[in-house]
C-alpha cells in the first residue's frame, strides 16, 4: 500500500470512529473542546504509526487508549482535574487486559455516548449556523476544510463558528445527557432540524455551480439513520429519514448531461434509486405506526412518497399532495410551506388556482428574495399562456437566484416564454 492509500484508508477509519471517539471522551471529561482535542491527538498518533505498522484490528480500541492517555497527561499537568482524572484513570486500569483497557468502547452504553453528543452539538443554545457546523465537525467527522468547501465559505469562518460553539457550550455549562422527557421533543426539533438543513443544502445547493453537494446529502441521510437507530421510537426521526430517503432516490434524475437541472416531471423515472425508495417507504410506514397526529417531516416524506409511488408523472395523485399540503400548513404554516401547497393545488385544480394561491403570498416578508416566489409565478403564468407576464417572472427569478444552474433554467424558461 503507497502512502497516500495509506492515508486515504486511515482517514476512513477515522470518519466512522470520531464521532464514537469524542462521544465516549466527552462523557469523562464533560468538555466537548477537550474531548475533541483528545481525540485528534490520537488520530495524529495514527497517521504516524498506522502508516508504518498498518491498521491495527480494532482502530476504536487503538484510539480510545491513546486519547485517554492524553487526556490523563492534561489533568496531571493542570493539576487541577483530580476528580477528572479519577474518572479517566477509573475506566482506563492501564496495567489489566486489552479487554478491561477498552471497557470504555463496550457496545452497552456507545450508542447513549452518541445520542448524547447529539443532543449536545445541536443543544438550543447554539445559533443554527453554529449547530450545524458543529454537528458535521463531530459527528460527520468533516474537517474544516470540507465544511468550508461544502457550504462556500471561509475555512476561518467555519473554524470561528466550531470555536465559538465549544466556548458557548463550556460557558453554559450544558450537560452530557439525552434531556428528559419535558426538554426531549424541543431537543429533539433542534437535532432534525439540524440534520434536515444540511440535507437540504446538499439536495439542492442554495448557492455555487452546482445542483447537488452530494457529500452533504449523504452525510445528513447517515446522521438520519444512526439516530434513528439511537431514537427507534421516535416518529418524527424515522419522518426524516424516510423524506430523505425518498428524496436522495431522485438525485441522479435531477441533473442532465450537461450538469443541468431537470424538473421533477421531466425526469426519467427509470433513473430513480428504487432501493432507496424502497427504504423511504419502509421508514415512512415506521413513522406513521409511531406518530399520531403525523408530524412535518412525516408530513413531508408521505409527500415525497406519493411523488415515488407514481410510475409516470401523469400518474401523480395532486388531489392527495394538496391534501397533505393543508395538513402540513396547519401544522407548520411557514411562507415556503405555503408556496409548495400552491404549487400542489396548481397541479390538481389548475393553473389559475394555484396562482390566487401565490399572489396572496407576494407580500410575504420571508419570500421577498427567495428566488421560487417568482419561479412558481412564471410557472403558473406560462400555463394560463400570459407569456409576456411569465417571462418578467423568469427574469425576476434568474436575479434572485444565487445557484447558477438554477439561473440557466430559469433563463432558458425565460427566453422560451418570448418565443411564444
Amino acid at each position: 500500500m503507497t502512502s497516500s492509500e495509506s492515508a486515504r484508508a486511515i482517514e476512513a477509519v477515522w470518519g466512522i470512529e470520531s464521532p464514537r471517539l469524542v462521544a465516549a471522551l466527552t462523557r469523562v471529561v464533560r468538555d466537548v473542546g477537550l474531548a475533541e482535542e483528545f481525540a485528534q491527538d490520537a488520530f495524529v498518533s495514527a497517521l504516524s504509526q498506522w502508516s508504518s505498522d498498518g491498521i491495527p484490528r480494532n482502530p476504536g480500541a487503538w484510539l480510545m487508549s491513546v486519547a485517554k492517555r492524553r487526556a490523563i497527561d492534561y489533568f496531571r499537568r493542570a493539576q487541577t482535574g483530580e476528580e477528572k482524572m479519577r474518572l479517566v484513570g477509573r475506566e482506563m486500569q492501564v496495567d489489566e487486559s486489552e479487554e478491561t483497557l477498552f471497557r470504555a468502547l463496550d457496545e452497552d452504553y456507545i450508542p447513549d455516548d452518541l445520542l448524547r453528543l447529539m443532543f449536545v452539538a445541536c443543544h438550543p443554545v447554539l445559533s443554527l449556523e453554529a449547530r450545524v457546523a458543529l454537528t458535521l465537525r463531530l459527528l460527520g467527522g468533516l474537517s474544516t476544510t470540507e465544511i468550508a468547501r461544502a457550504f462556500l465559505t471561509s475555512e476561518s469562518t467555519i473554524a470561528q463558528r466550531i470555536v465559538r460553539a465549544k466556548r458557548s457550550l463550556a460557558e453554559a455549562h450544558v450537560p452530557f445527557e439525552i434531556p428528559d422527557a419535558a426538554q426531549r421533543m424541543q431537543r429533539l426539533a433542534s437535532v432534525l432540524e439540524v440534520i434536515y438543513l444540511i440535507f437540504n443544502e446538499g439536495y439542492s445547493a442554495s448557492s455555487g455551480d452546482d445542483i447537488l453537494r452530494p457529500a452533504l446529502s449523504e452525510e445528513a441521510l447517515r446522521l438520519g439513520r444512526v439516530l434513528a437507530e439511537l431514537a427507534p421510537e421516535e416518529a418524527e426521526v424515522h419522518g426524516l429519514v424516510a423524506l430523505m430517503e425518498l428524496q436522495s432516490s431522485r438525485a441522479r434524475a435531477r441533473v442532465g448531461p450537461s450538469g443541468e437541472h431537470v424538473l421533477l416531471l421531466e425526469q426519467d423515472r427509470s433513473r430513480w434509486d428504487h432501493l432507496q425508495i424502497r427504504r423511504g417507504l419502509a421508514a415512512l410506514a415506521r413513522a406513521e405506526r409511531l406518530g399520531k397526529p403525523l408530524g412535518p417531516y412525516t408530513l413531508q416524506a408521505a409527500i415525497a412518497a406519493s411523488h415515488a409511488r407514481a410510475r409516470t408523472a401523469d400518474e401523480t395523485e395532486w388531489a392527495r399532495i394538496a391534501a397533505l399540503y393543508d395538513a402540513l400548513a396547519e401544522l407548520y404554516p411557514t411562507a415556503v410551506v405555503k408556496l409548495n401547497r400552491a404549487v400542489a393545488v396548481g397541479m390538481a385544480f389548475g393553473p389559475a388556482s394555484g396562482l390566487d394561491l401565490v399572489d396572496a403570498l407576494l407580500d410575504e416578508p420571508a419570500l421577498k428574495a427567495y428566488h421560487l416566489l417568482p419561479s412558481v409565478r412564471g410557472d403558473m403564468l406560462e400555463k394560463l399562456q400570459r407569456f409576456g407576464e411569465a417571462r418578467a417572472e423568469f427574469e425576476r427569478a434568474a436575479e434572485l437566484a444565487h445557484n447558477a444552474r438554477d439561473r440557466e433554467l430559469l433563463l432558458a424558461r425565460a427566453a422560451r416564454c418570448a418565443r411564444a
